[in-house]
């Protein structure tokens, strides 16, 4: 394919703009704090978009609409499910982390949390939670880093290994300088960009085909199961999709921003902000994919994951073509770099300073940090050298990975006192192996996402270690209190 000098432009100035804000970032950015948790000091917008766009990788704008155009509307329950989850969690989850997590030695890092939580000196807790998390985050930024790879290819005839570099190396670039708050920011401007690309492309692709019930009926004459939100759908696979949802709870790079967010008081209006996005912005992702079912009927294509870039090529002019086509990469971007802090402080935060050198200053674990940031990407860049990576296969893995291991520990710990470290870490192992092994049995009650029985065993796991356990220490329970009077007060 010729390169298409305008569109290219286009995405150069997107590209260039994500540069200018990490620099900005940087100049603000004075300790490890900051470089992690952006001094606690995030706006509600801020906090509720880069939450959102953070969560929302490439599947949004690729896979998603490419499911709904394949099966039409029997992919809904994965979004419903992601919409209840997603709310769940802000409504839940936030405050009290957000408390919890400043009451217990102003934690910046979830394995900082779990062992400030539990206080626990043998830092076994931190250190297998910090393996978790950099495990499935190098696994899941190398599939994100292949989405944004594939994009530069198929739309400029760019050589696969040299888009791979060019992509990394933005992101990378404003991650390593301006750390958390160059990956809101760009975040925040990313999730306005994705949100504006899918209003816009289904409601002109609407138009063409002259309106919405003109575009219904089309549908119908096509194939009337593409109408149907039960059309080839079993019980364990809606069961399935619906527990996506669960994955929330656990997820690194979405908690950090309820951490990393001003004031308790500013959540109501950020959650607000956040779930509208959310909805608003996967009904146009569904959209996409369901008019494409008669948009392209005459011409089907050939990889169904390309029918936002393609409705962005053939409705638009070039130079708008561009900037749609830079919601694709704010998609993979703005989620990669919140995997790449998350990690980085994985090594810095929990492995440098825990474990080599307690002595070290913020400013040196800052530098760790940044270090880390780099040669984590370049072993997702080198796991992303294959082009037939199976890139949404990885973040299903990844989801569920993170979502077990993590979410059932943050819940209990957030609203069980008797809960203990043993316990914990019981729960963080158990969910992690569960993923890994059910994700390899297929057949029966095992073609069920690896997600759902991997977070109910957690639990349960936590529940049974924790009751045979002896009862937490009496500091562990005089903060629990502590934390608990300041989640009452308004």
């Amino acid at each position: 394919m010729d390169i298409n000098i305008p569109t290219l432009s286009s995405i150069m100035i997107y590209l260039i703009g994500m540069m200018i804000i990490g620099y900005i970032a940087a100049r603000r950015t004075k300790d490890l704090s900051d470089y992690v948790l952006g001094g606690r000091q995030l706006s509600p917008g801020v906090a509720a978009l880069s939450a959102g766009a953070s969560d929302m990788s490439s599947w949004l704008m690729l896979g998603l609409p490419g499911a709904l155009y394949v099966s039409g509307l029997s992919e809904i329950w994965l979004p419903v499910g992601l919409v209840i989850g997603a709310y769940l969690n802000w409504r839940f989850v936030a405050k009290p982390l957000r408390i919890y997590t400043e009451v217990a030695n102003d934690s910046i890092t979830i394995p900082d949390f779990f062992e400030n939580r539990f206080h626990d000196t043998s830092k076994i807790l931190r250190v297998v939670s910090a393996i978790v998390i950099l495990v499935f985050f190098t696994f899941y930024t190398s599939s994100s880093l292949v989405g944004g790879a594939i994009l530069l290819e198929n739309s400029f005839g760019m050589d696969y290994i040299l888009a791979l570099w060019v992509g990394a190396t933005v992101i990378v670039s404003y991650t390593f300088f301006g750390g958390f708050l160059a990956a809101s920011w760009t975040d925040f401007i990313q999730g306005i960009l994705m949100f504006g690309a899918l209003i816009i492309i289904p409601i002109a692709a609407i138009y063409e085909l002259g309106g919405w019930n003109g575009t219904l009926q089309q549908i119908k004459e096509i194939d009337s199961s593409y109408l149907d939100i039960y059309s080839g759908a079993t019980a364990i696979g809606i069961i399935s999709l619906l527990a996506w949802g669960l994955g929330y709870f656990g997820q690194p790079h979405i908690l950090v921003r309820f951490m990393g967010i001003k004031s308790t008081k500013d959540i109501p209006k950020a959650r607000r902000i956040g779930m509208s996005w959310m909805a608003l912005s996967l009904f146009g992702a569904i959209l996409v994919g369901f008019v494409g079912i008669a948009y392209f009927v005459n011409e089907p294509l050939q990889n169904a994951e390309t029918v936002f870039i393609i409705f962005s090529q053939v409705l638009f002019n070039p130079w708008v073509a561009g900037f749609l086509l830079a919601a694709i990469l704010s998609a993979i971007m703005s989620t990669v770099d919140s995997q790449l802090l998350v990690s980085s402080s994985a090594l810095a935060q929990d492995f440098y300073k825990s474990i080599f050198r307690r002595s070290a200053s913020r400013k040196e674990e800052m530098i760790v940090g940044r270090i880390a940031v780099l040669g984590i990407a370049i072993i997702a860049i080198l796991l992303g050298y294959d082009p037939n990576s199976k890139v949404l296969q990885l973040v299903s893995y990844a989801w569920a990975g993170f979502g077990a291991a993590f979410g059932p520990v943050i819940l209990l710990s957030l609203f069980w006192k008797r809960m203990t470290r043993n316990g914990a870490l019981a729960g963080v192992i158990t969910g992690a192996v569960t993923v890994i092994i059910w994700a390899q049995l297929t057949g029966g009650l095992f073609d069920l996402y690896e997600l759902a029985p991997g977070f109910l065993f957690a639990g349960l796991a936590i529940i049974i270690i924790s009751l045979l356990d002896k009862v937490p220490s009496t500091e562990v329970q005089k903060q629990f209190t502590e934390y608990q009077s300041k989640i009452k007060q308004p």
